[in-house]
């Protein structure tokens, strides 16, 4: 049975790129991660038992570990998800964004290309290395127009600027060394499992504990937003069916403002959790869940405003998303109610305070 490493599978797509391979593929999945802040084992609690699944304690960056992991278990692909990922601690911390994501990916692309040079011709030619990246790279979008694969990069802050460097290192290593490599980039992703210093679970989390909900600026940067299934599934048509050497932008065609969707996920809280039912809104005398907005300082190098034009993984490889921002919304904010618990675990050294403002 083929196999296929997961780089980072133990964080927020990642885990549920892990889900949606083994539901979906006749696959192994061995996962590679590090379990820092936002990696967490009790992301993957309902596939541990799975046979096809296996989980290894590794960094990327770590070579002679890597090189290990790829001699034992000889994957036949290799999806790269791990990455530190939230900008506002790459302006707090830019040397970890840039030893993960730019020193890491290099490690990775080494171990592929000596894992390439050990395979018979078949192998080498069902090989795939998918490399995950972000809208972010591209840099900021004025009203209007959106991403292409062709945009040029323009990042402006160390953690796109880390991934960009990343994504000209996979591109370099197919172009050089004949590396079989694709690059996605994505808009923002949300949905379960998803670490509570990004957006949605933060201001969901918080709204349902009476917390203040804080807002950059004025509200009004503009992000498209993209369930974490619907990304799963064009990474996945990508590997098994892209053409190599390509890149493939993934968005949902969900343009908001910060503020737009803080008002939205207030509305998909009171459907599911009236605001007069909730004991820490009563506590305070709050009527609802949208008289707990702020708008605080904005973000330092803060980009406007992102777009995707999905058209080509749309047009070669028929992907389509499978929720709007309404019922991508609606399910994302049940889950955080429905797992607590989990809440609770992967927030233990976090307590959902302001970062990012080392530069302001």
């Amino acid at each position: 049975m083929p196999a296929w490493l997961v780089t980072g599978g133990a964080g927020f797509i990642g885990s549920n790129f892990v889900r949606h391979a083994l539901a979906h593929s006749d696959v192994r999945v061995v996962v590679l991660d590090k379990l820092t802040y936002a990696g967490h084992l009790e992301n993957l609690a309902d596939v541990a038992d799975d046979p096809r699944f296996h989980f290894v304690r590794g960094d990327i960056a770590d070579a002679a570990s890597v090189d290990l992991i790829v001699r034992e278990h000889q994957p036949r692909a290799l999806v790269n998800f791990a990455a530190e990922s939230h900008v506002d601690r790459s302006i707090d911390d830019p040397g970890a964004f840039v030893q993960t994501n730019l020193v890491g990916t290099f490690v990775l692309l080494e171990a592929a290309r000596a894992h390439l040079a050990r395979l018979d011709e078949a192998g080498r030619d069902a090989f795939r290395f998918l490399h995950v990246s972000t809208d972010e790279v591209y840099g900021s979008l004025g009203a209007s127009g959106a991403f292409h694969e062709s945009t040029p990069y323009e990042p402006n802050s160390p953690y796109s600027a880390s991934k960009a460097g990343a994504d000209h290192l996979v591109r370099a290593y197919h172009a050089t060394y004949g590396v079989p490599s694709l690059i996605t980039n994505c808009s923002n992703n949300y949905g379960p499992y998803q670490y509570p210093e990004k957006l949605i679970p933060l201001m969901t989390l918080n709204a349902i504990e009476g917390r203040e909900l804080p807002i950059y600026g004025d509200g009004g940067n503009v992000r498209d937003w993209l369930y974490v299934e619907d990304h799963c599934a064009g990474i996945r048509l990508a590997l098994e069916r892209g053409r190599i050497g390509e890149k493939y932008n993934i968005g949902g065609k969900n343009e908001r403002t910060n503020l737009e969707l803080v008002d939205a996920i207030c509305a998909a809280l009171e459907a599911a959790m009236p605001a007069a039912e909730n004991p820490a809104l009563r506590e305070r005398g709050i009527a609802g869940y949208r008289d707990l907005r702020r708008f605080v300082d904005d973000r330092p190098g803060h980009d406007r405003r992102y777009a995707i034009d999905a058209g080509r993984i749309r047009s070669e490889l028929g992907w389509r998303p499978g929720h709007d921002l309404e019922t991508g919304l609606s399910a994302t904010v049940r889950w955080y109610l429905e797992n607590r618990d989990w809440c609770a675990a992967v927030q233990s050294d976090y307590d959902r305070g302001r970062l990012g403002l080392a530069g302001g």
